[in-house]
């Protein structure tokens, strides 16, 4: 864990001030950030075609004087926002929220259920959408903190409002498009359900893993079911590659260091009595470094060889969508937990102990910027916790101005504290 502090008496005073206006601002905004939220989960959109939840996000910015910029497609929105007298040193922060729904129906009984027929707001983007709307709105009214009361100081931040986070492409995407250019550092957050609304936690290093699809293509040659010995079952050879790798990747590495490969699809066949000419296979792999990641690709190219040798097939190996893992920063997850601290009180605030085998594309933008991303609790204490991506996920509105709040107060710290963003840190 890095250390943090505010060295300067009249920076901390600063900070401090800000700080109380924020909670007030925030307080009031409350019905406002709520009611954006259960719009956005009215009316959730698909990975790609978030049009109507960028042209909201555009609406909402314009309104309170900023010029936001849509992105291509008319996917995803950047905005940014200058308050006070920033320096030369005055870094660009920014703060990342992904705006895109799940292909899964909403099953809650709730007024504020999806209207829009198996999808469904059911990963928390439309809270992550509003509270970086929320940080946007309370923020600009505290400008008059900045010009008058605290003639010096400044905070340079861009809202970076994400698409298609859910198919591992939106951040490549704004990246390609400048999203993060000039950008010093970025900061962003995920709902936890497994956290209780009103506390948090931070992960130093290691946050997510590496993902990659794995995809087989298994060529035999087709037979009458009752004639195995006239073909080549790439049935039998997809049965012995699926268990040669369950049994043979663990082994291939450390055991120390975390690793899962799964299989989740196989298709293979038209009929019963038919041995057909083909079997595809798709799976993933997920682990924690780029060693470990080399290894499993190496080990899973000879043991389908090595299957295929034995069987007379040929298989195809093919890795699709690589994804880093999100290493967050020393420095900036020590000013969120700071920040997470000032918001929520010492004991409200804890450490994520192992990273997650998910994956979140979050990681694109730490290949280009230092970065950290927390965990915000969003389950309520009275009712049982229903899992991301459940038909009957919610979430316990408090946390909304919480997070706005951890956000912007970090973005200040780092702001105040330019030294502290390194890349690679």
């Amino acid at each position: 864990m890095a250390s943090f502090s505010l060295d300067q008496t009249d920076i901390r005073a600063f900070y401090q001030a800000v700080a109380k206006q924020l909670d007030q601002e925030l307080s009031s905004l409350e019905p406002t950030i709520i009611d954006i939220r259960r719009t956005l989960h009215k009316n959730p959109e698909i990975s790609g075609e978030e049009k109507q939840t960028s042209q909201l996000i555009c609406n909402t910015l314009e309104a309170i004087g900023l010029t936001p910029k849509l992105m291509k497609n008319g996917v995803g929105v950047i905005a940014d926002m200058t308050l006070g007298t920033p320096t030369a040193d005055t870094p660009l922060i920014g703060i990342r929220a992904d705006i895109d729904a799940l292909r899964i129906t909403d099953l809650k009984e709730v007024e504020y259920c999806s209207h829009n027929p198996g999808i469904g707001h059911l990963c928390g983007h439309d809270a992550h959408t509003s509270i970086a709307l929320g940080a946007a709105l309370s923020l600009n009214r505290c400008s008059e903190l900045f010009e008058k009361d605290w003639p010096g100081q400044g905070i340079r931040l861009r809202f970076i409002f994400q698409p298609a986070e859910e198919i591992c492409l939106g951040a490549r995407w704004m990246v390609e498009q400048g999203a993060v250019d000039d950008v010093n550092a970025i900061i962003g957050l995920h709902m936890d359900p497994e956290i209780i609304a009103g506390a948090a936690k931070i992960r130093y290093g290691v946050m997510t893993a590496f993902c990659d699809e794995v995809h087989f293509e298994i060529h035999g040659m087709g037979a009458h079911a009752a004639r195995p010995h006239h073909g080549n079952d790439p049935i039998t050879t997809a049965a012995q590659l699926i268990s040669s790798l369950y049994q043979n990747l663990p082994r291939s590495i450390d055991s120390r260091t975390p690793a899962v490969f799964t299989i989740g699809q196989i298709a293979s066949g038209l009929a019963p009595n038919v041995i057909p000419e083909t079997a595809s296979l798709k799976g993933s792999l997920r682990s924690t470094n780029d060693q470990a990641r080399d290894v499993l690709h190496q080990r899973i190219e000879d043991i389908a060889a090595g299957i295929a040798r034995s069987t007379g097939t040929r298989i195809e190996v093919r890795f699709q969508s690589p994804l880093p893992a999100v290493v967050n920063d020393r420095n900036i997850s020590a000013a969120l937990e700071q920040a997470s601290k000032d918001v929520l009180g010492v004991q409200q605030v804890g450490l994520i102990d192992l990273p997650s085998m998910g994956g979140e594309d979050f990681s694109i933008y730490l290949q280009q910027i230092p970065g950290s991303m927390l965990r915000l609790g969003c389950a309520r204490p009275d009712v049982k916790a229903v899992f991301l991506h459940s038909p009957y996920f919610d979430i316990d509105e408090r946390a909304l101005i919480i997070g706005s709040r951890i956000m912007l107060q970090t973005a200040l710290l780092l702001s105040l504290n330019p030294r502290l963003i390194q890349k690679g840190n």
